[in-house]
């Protein structure tokens, strides 16, 4: 019994000093050049911060310290694969389910070999140093051995995702005159498909050594394995190249939300600000730490991680979104998922995988019943009061009997070790945050930032256990709101300081390849030199220096799983209705669809009613009744098949309102374009009620 009130009054005692002392400061005022605005950086920097490791201005020179301090450990791991078998369900769909073994490992010096002989293959292929490489592939040891190659012949690397479309791809090669694309078997058969579209494309290096033997011919292209680059760089090595801190590491093509995509131009020193801050915001990573990468290192999130933890001593496992648990869609029934299998310390993860998560385990719970789902949300609600602060929550051994008793099956789920998660890409809801930190028993660290900051911005610190917010200034950046008067924020609003972020340091990127116009809209260099680049989204300041997002100015927003809405060019489409007056799409980062506030035209809506024999009192109580309102939605609808609009951009729910936006009502702008903000503060009942139904 003893023991059991210590568990509970200790916690209580830190808790209540905790309480009395004052707010941690996590980021402080800075004093920097530039546009006017208020600025922050990190509490444990006054300078941004350029490397973490001394001597080091590279990733060339950062990979290479590393495998040479941890020549003999574990760096790259692969699953074997058992056996390939293909299910066909009841309704005919085929589905391919696979069994796959251990992991098998690369130590840092068979790695180091591999690049080096991999770099030397490359130039006596006839690439040469100002000629870019392709990467278009997924995530996979060969990816990473390919990239560190290219980087220690000062060889500039363009990643591709594996996914872009023909125009896409087409877009990307010929932009940036690529001359060798490294990719796997399947690319291999998109380029192919799409070779006489390309112009500059002269060898392909297969990453899987079955190639078919006519291919060659068929494109004109000099088409060689991976392994065969390996053996011939092997056996005729080259010395390296390395690079300056300042040349070009990557042209990292984003996702091509609004039309073509962007290739983002990125310095090795811009990737390594990056990677030594998040070494530093993470607690002792070091050699004990397993990641396991699945995300595709095409974006600038993984590839990040994949450099720190090989930078630290770390081992990275090899997996896939299909394969990353027991349960995922193409494991075999009975046999372990890539988590079970590599019990990773440490992973990314974007919001849809961790949502994913919850409801599964939620869904096994409630399918469960019985005591079982009782003893499951006492646990968690015992553990949500603690993490909210309360006095009287789980706390001490009561923590650790939930563990045992109730949440190591759930741990179990991502291997049991977990002890962080890198969340990045879009907003985590405050729910599956809580969840996660509960049932995983793990911290969840997360970060704001773009392609174009190298994926630096803000990150949360570990001990940070607050929801919604993204951090202070990690410490390679500056973090500077300023004022967006058109959308009525201020850095002098009250109680919280709001405006555009601009992110300045070393992390931020030269610019958007061969896009002089984007680049001067975007970025700009002030008079102390530091570059600056405007995202374009709204944040406002926490007073201990954690910034919340609460709004985007280019009016694009990221839906939860990811799909790009263009806000003004879907409302552009659906105002043709006969029934808009007007109208206001949201888009909720935390919902798979859209909805819509419609101001009607009650001219046309009094019309139909007419048609219809529908009597009513008011108006205001027309626009409520179940027949106007799918009437309205149905015409929009139409509208929007006419727009050719995807099915994500055509609000899935909408509130028809009678009453007409005018610039006297505050809703719209002397130049009648919408004030979000105002309508989404003065609908919130109603946006509320069109999400309630999920």
């Amino acid at each position: 019994m003893n023991a059991y009130i210590f568990g509970i009054v200790v916690p209580l005692l830190v808790i209540l000093f905790r309480s009395r002392s004052s707010i941690k400061r996590r980021g402080l005022p800075a004093d920097v050049g530039g546009e006017r605005g208020l600025t922050l950086r990190n509490h444990r920097f006054t300078t941004p911060l350029t490397s973490a490791w001394e001597g080091v201005t590279t990733l060339a020179e950062l990979f290479e310290r590393a495998c040479s301090e941890h020549h003999d450990r574990l760096l790259l791991g692969t699953r074997e694969l058992i056996t390939r078998e293909i299910e066909v369900s009841r309704d005919g769909r085929s589905f391919e389910k696979l069994h796959l073994g251990d992991y098998r490992w690369l130590t840092y010096g068979k790695v180091f070999q591999s690049v080096t002989s991999f770099a030397s293959g490359l130039a006596l292929l006839g690439h040469r140093r100002e000629e870019r490489v392709a990467i278009f592939a997924d995530t996979r040891d060969r990816w990473f051995i390919a990239l560190q190659g290219c980087f220690r012949r000062n060889v500039t690397v363009v990643t591709i995702y594996s996914s872009l479309g023909e125009e896409a791809l087409c877009h990307s090669l010929n932009e940036t005159d690529v001359t060798t694309v490294i990719c796997g078997r399947k690319e291999l058969t998109s380029l192919v498909h799409i070779s006489g579209q390309l112009d500059s494309v002269k060898r392909v290096i297969c990453m899987d050594d079955k190639i078919p033997s006519d291919l060659s011919a068929q494109t004109g292209w000099e088409i060689t394995s991976f392994s065969d680059v390996e053996r011939l760089g092997r056996d005729n090595p080259v010395e390296a190249d390395l690079p300056l801190s300042a040349d070009v590491a990557v042209i990292m093509y984003t996702s091509g939300s609004t039309g073509l995509p962007k290739g983002v131009m990125m310095t090795h020193g811009n990737v390594l600000a990056t990677v030594s801050s998040v070494m530093i915001i993470v607690p002792n990573l070091g050699p004990k730490d397993v990641y396991l990468a699945y995300l595709p290192m095409a974006h600038i999130l993984e590839l990040v991680a994949e450099n720190l933890i090989a930078a630290v001593g770390g081992s990275i496992g090899y997996g896939t979104p299909l394969t990353l648990t027991d349960t995922s869609n193409k494991i075999m029934r009975g046999k372990r998922g890539d988590a079970t299998a590599l019990m990773p310390t440490v992973m990314a993860a974007v919001p849809a995988i961790l949502d994913r998560v919850r409801e599964g385990v939620l869904k096994k719970v409630n399918a469960k019943g019985g005591m079982s789902k009782k003893l499951f949300y006492l646990a968690f609600a015992r553990r949500l009061h603690a993490l909210n602060g309360g006095w009287f929550g789980a706390w001490g051994l009561e923590k650790a009997l939930w563990n045992l008793l109730v949440f190591k099956k759930v741990q179990a789920i991502l291997g049991g070790r977990i002890r962080f998660i890198l969340c990045g890409g879009a907003p985590l809801s405050g729910d599956t945050q809580r969840f996660i930190n509960i049932c995983l028993g793990a911290p969840i660290g997360q970060g704001y930032g773009l392609t174009e900051t190298c994926a630096g911005g803000t990150f949360s610190d570990f001990d940070d256990t607050s929801v919604g917010r993204v951090g202070p200034p990690i410490p390679c950046s500056y973090i500077k709101l300023i004022d967006w008067p058109e959308g009525g924020y201020s850095t002098n609003d009250m109680p919280m300081p709001r405006g555009e972020i601009v992110v300045g340091g070393a992390n931020v990127s030269l610019g958007y390849f061969k896009n002089e116009e984007k680049t001067r809209e975007s970025y700009k260099v002030d008079e102390r030199g530091v570059r600056w680049f405007y995202t374009g989204d709204i944040g406002r300041f926490h007073k201990d220096g954690c910034i919340e997002i609460i709004d985007r100015k280019k009016d694009i927003v990221k839906l939860q799983h990811g799909e790009y809405v263009s806000l003004g060019k879907v409302e552009a489409a659906l105002s043709t209705s006969p029934y808009v007056s007007n109208i206001m799409l949201h888009a909720d980062p935390f919902h798979s669809y859209c909805v819509a506030l419609v101001s009607v035209s009650r001219p046309a809506l009094d019309q139909w009613a007419s048609y219809q024999g529908i009597a009513y009192c008011s108006f205001s109580e027309l626009c409520e009744e179940e027949e106007i309102v799918n009437e309205v939605h149905a015409s929009l609808v139409k509208e929007a098949k006419k727009a050719r609009l995807e099915k994500f951009e055509i609000p899935a729910k909408i509130t028809c309102l009678s009453e007409p936006w005018t610039p006297e009502s505050g809703l719209v702008t002397a130049a009648l374009k919408l004030k979000r903000e105002v309508i989404r503060k003065t609908f919130q009942e109603e946006l509320a009620k069109l999400y309630a139904s999920d």
